[in-house]
């Protein structure tokens, strides 16, 4: 039996950006998430905080952030955003690799699921989100549409997807 002390929880996914204030708005706006942190101290500063209350999404949480970064009221799991260059990771890690063109995209894709998917997909993109694909009913049950943000990172906006739904 596995101890439980070495079962991990997913905590952070981290998206890498040109302008972490800007995407913090960004995704806060077209995707609707509450703001609950935004460093821009460029050093560990939690002075500034904020907290929205988000309409669309379940759970009614998301996070992004770090050192010179912010958070999105998320639930159990962050999403960090954080400047493409940090000398604290760029020579441990290597540098982030930015995707050239809207043909190419980066090895993971965010995925928000929504109950009113339609909505939050007319909503991201009357924000500013680049629409790649509308939402459409997939053979398993689920609307899924995708698009992409400011710094090209793709979003994958879908229905919940419930256990017992796939035949």
């Amino acid at each position: 039996m596995a101890s439980t002390t070495l079962k991990p929880a997913f905590a952070y996914a981290v998206v890498y950006v040109k302008d972490v204030a800007k995407s913090v708005a960004f995704y806060a706006k077209a995707f609707g998430y509450g703001v609950r942190r935004l460093d821009e101290s460029h050093r560990y500063n939690y002075a500034k905080l904020y907290t929205l209350k988000c309409e669309y999404v379940h759970p009614p949480y998301i996070c992004v952030g770090v050192a010179d970064g912010g958070e999105l009221e998320s639930g159990q799991t962050t999403i960090a955003f954080t400047p493409l260059h940090q000398h604290e990771t760029d020579g441990l890690t290597g540098s982030v690799q930015v995707a050239g063109s809207g043909h190419v995209r980066n090895q993971v894709e965010i995925c928000f699921d929504y109950p009113d998917v339609i909505a939050a997909y007319k909503r991201a993109v009357e924000n500013g989100v680049v629409p790649v694909s509308e939402p459409e009913e997939k053979e398993w049950g689920q609307k899924v549409g995708y698009v992409r943000d400011m710094d090209g990172n793709v979003v994958r906006m879908g229905s919940y997807v419930y256990v017992g739904q796939f035949k």
